[in-house]
């Protein structure tokens, strides 16, 4: 199967193979907002996929 290449770019794989990617909701509005949640939303939030998933939007590794 091949690879879901335009999902893959938006991930970030940790040293440790932990999955990090662009929080939601950052694009407009955020005038509006507190300081500290433009920060917040600035960072990198940890994503949870199942195996099947991973499968099938991530290459597999060694090759």
């Amino acid at each position: 199967m091949k690879t879901n290449k335009s999902f893959t770019k938006r991930l970030k794989v940790r040293k440790s193979g932990k999955l990090q990617a662009r929080g939601a909701g950052q694009n407009h509005f955020n005038a509006k907002e507190a300081s500290w949640r433009r920060l917040q939303k600035r960072r990198l939030h940890e994503v949870q996929l199942s195996p099947k998933a991973r499968a099938r939007f991530l290459p597999r590794r060694g090759r």
